[in-house]
């Protein structure tokens, strides 16, 4: 098969997994700090690998070609891609990485429990919904829903799947879900009355009504309920919680298809961090959600796996095994050997939008990874009439780039969603979710 090789000639591609960088960490075994100079976090992973931030102990690697079929031919047209080469990379995402959603996966019913016609001083229409998962002793989702008032069309709908939010403040929270109370909360919601300006309804459900995220309860709701009988676990190839909140955006998307206000052929899927992955696999797996934004989704989102910078494979399946199918954990100290890489998880929304943002303070998640994973996406957009990022150059700081399908934004600041991306990310959506006129 032919590959995409990096060469250290091109500047914006020479970085990568370093052998001799992982070689060194398996034979030091001193106590570890807990930071380096620059406050980056240092892990030394099972597999011995130490985190790295020196862009020169990186090295070179090669990456699987997004348009070089499975028997070695070049993919030269939009129809070979979609009818053979894209299947081909989404049932590897499948099968090796983030696992398939089994047959056994429940249904979900759904019904608007509250309607406010005057929320936010009249400015929007406000519903609570609530999605009953399996039988009416299942576990629920509930979603939020704002709507621009007096709109008179159906709208656009940005969908956020969030840490805390997802319920109104009166609306009873499934018990069965994480609190994430030992994790430091961040302002995640949207400007909403600048995101209703725009023209667009703001969407928001919690990630673990559809499915818990911790070591103790990870298969506590929907990959319980999918269990065939006898099945204690998800097969290897079955589905991780990455998939399983991803399967949950797609049922809340069905409902959207269902309100008569929403425009639901023009709904943008995001999510932050490990939701930032989720919501690329999310519009990889659905092709109905019309947009994605991913922020500061890192190591197994946006951001090169066989570029050892930051987070890595080995943490990840260390640290996040839930999050995964259990063919992942063939490739800690074995990236090379994944048959993709994060430019194919970007690549399989093409030629849908997708925006991706990282910070100058969460070189853990790798920024610089992130924008070389949708340069090296370029190609497939390219093939499919549309434009790329225009450049393989990072641009300069909190300077967007959304002038074709694919957009980024290196913010200065850490792990979260600033309003410089929020800013940037509604003119992005601007040019792509809003009709012709």
């Amino acid at each position: 098969m032919r590959q995409l090789i990096v060469h250290f000639t091109l500047a914006a591609l020479i970085t990568g997994t370093s052998p001799a960088v992982a070689a060194d960490a398996r034979t030091n075994t001193a106590a570890l700090p807990r930071t380096d100079t620059n406050g980056n976090p240092l892990r030394r992973a099972p597999t011995g690998h130490i985190s790295n931030y020196d862009e020169d102990k990186v090295g070179s690697y090669t990456l699987p070609d997004p348009l070089v079929l499975q028997n070695g031919k070049t993919v030269r047209d939009a129809k070979t891609w979609t009818s053979k080469r894209r299947p081909e990379v989404l049932k590897l995402y499948e099968t090796e990485i983030y696992g398939r959603v089994p047959k056994h996966a429940p249904k979900v019913k759904w019904k608007v429990a509250a309607t406010d016609t005057h929320a936010l001083e009249g400015k929007a229409v406000s519903k609570h919904v609530v999605g009953q998962i399996g039988s009416l002793e299942g576990p629920k989702v509930n979603v939020a829903l704002y709507l621009p008032a007096n709109a008179t069309a159906r709208v656009p709908v940005i969908l956020h799947m969030q840490f805390f939010g997802g319920a109104p403040p009166n609306a009873n929270a499934n018990t069965g879900a994480s609190t994430n109370s030992s994790r430091p909360r961040f302002s995640e919601n949207g400007p909403l009355t600048n995101i209703l300006a725009h023209g667009y309804g703001y969407a928001t459900f919690r990630y673990t009504e559809i499915e818990g995220d911790s070591r103790t309860n990870n298969l506590n709701l929907v990959q319980k309920l999918a269990l065939a009988p006898g099945q204690t676990r998800p097969a290897a190839d079955e589905w991780g919680t990455i998939t399983a909140w991803a399967w949950g955006a797609s049922r809340v998307l069905d409902y959207l298809e269902t309100d008569r206000a929403v425009d639901a052929k023009r709904v943008a899927i995001m999510g932050h961090s490990r939701l930032g992955k989720t919501a690329l696999w999310t519009g990889a797996r659905d092709p109905r959600f019309a947009l994605v934004f991913s922020s500061c989704s890192g190591e197994m989102g946006a951001a090169l796996a066989r570029r050892d910078f930051g987070e890595t494979v080995d943490d990840m399946a260390a640290n996040f095994p839930w999050q995964f199918a259990g063919n992942f954990q063939k490739y800690p100290a074995h990236w090379n050997d994944m048959p993709v890489d994060a430019h194919m998880l970007i690549a399989l929304n093409a030629p849908r939008p997708v925006f991706v943002t990282g910070g100058t303070q969460d070189q853990w998640a790798d920024p610089h990874g992130m924008f070389l994973a949708e340069v090296a996406a370029g190609p497939v957009y390219r093939l499919l009439g549309e434009r790329d990022l225009g450049t393989v150059d990072l641009p300069p700081l909190d300077t967007a780039l959304i002038s074709g399908k694919l957009g980024f934004n290196y913010h200065t600041g850490g792990h979260t969603i600033t309003p410089s991306d929020w800013e940037a990310f509604l003119n992005f959506a601007d040019l792509h979710l809003k009709p012709r006129r």
